[in-house]
């Protein structure tokens, strides 16, 4: 249970640095990364966030590398006996509980330090939105319900499919996972952002209220559960017709 605590700790983590980190390089002022310009931006954005999972899966490869509550619990509702990696441990309550506390510190930790390595720029005046928008995300279009929608269907999409990989040949191991998550992102990432995992909005919005950042402004908690439920539905509905269909 400590190694597979640690391995989604650290996967989560690494997950968060580089995925906060790509976005922290897109919008943030004075960056090499800063203007990269609109669509061009918002690609570079997608596949940060897709590379920044390829890692994350390999540093936890011994606990299956979940990263995400909605993977965690669309396993639960798939009837998986046990959540994979090496360890291999028993679906259950308590390990259950075990991987979503991983998941959250992970992700908060992560976050923190993505802000420590771009602190400079966070101390550089900017729009508040713009340095939440690096921790956490937020609608275009702010309707809840619709919201809530956007972040159902990603995430069904994304634990849908990768419970398919387990039927297939290809050996593609982390590089399908990244290029699923590219592809979420560039489909159905526009209207809010593409969460499509609770602890990794959660946890660096919460990492936002609670770091130093000069002008931050509100954490935007009013809309902080939609990337919390939204996610949890559609993960377990992935798992749920993901068992239906096998």
């Amino acid at each position: 249970m400590g190694e597979v605590f640690l391995a989604e700790v650290l996967g989560t983590g690494m997950l968060l640095l580089l995925g906060a980190g790509v976005v922290a390089n897109a919008i943030l002022p004075k960056t090499k990364g800063f203007g990269g310009g609109g669509g061009g931006a918002w690609l570079l954005i997608n596949f940060g966030w897709g590379l920044a999972v390829f890692a994350g899966v390999y540093v936890a490869f011994k606990s299956g590398a979940h990263l995400n509550p909605a993977v965690t619990l669309g396993l639960v509702a798939n009837g998986a006996d046990n959540f994979g990696g090496s360890a291999a441990l028993e679906v259950n309550l308590v390990n259950t509980l075990l991987y979503l506390a991983a998941e959250m510190v992970g992700a908060f930790l992560g976050a923190v330090l993505a802000w420590a390595a771009y602190k400079q720029h966070f101390d550089e005046e900017a729009d508040p939105a713009t340095k939440l928008a690096v921790f956490s995300t937020g609608p275009a279009i702010r309707s809840y319900g619709w919201n809530l929608v956007t972040e159902i269907l990603g995430t069904f999409v994304l634990v849908f499919v990768i419970l398919h990989f387990a039927h297939t040949p290809s050996q593609l191991g982390p590089l399908a996972v990244a290029l699923l998550v590219v592809g979420i992102g560039a489909s159905l990432g526009g209207p809010t952002g593409y969460a499509i995992n609770p602890a990794r909005d959660l946890g660096p919005r919460i990492a936002h209220a609670i770091l130093p950042i000069p002008g931050k402004g509100s954490s935007d908690w009013g809309y902080s559960w939609v990337p919390v439920v939204g996610p949890i539905i559609g993960g377990v509905l992935g798992g749920l017709l993901a068992a239906a269909i096998a």
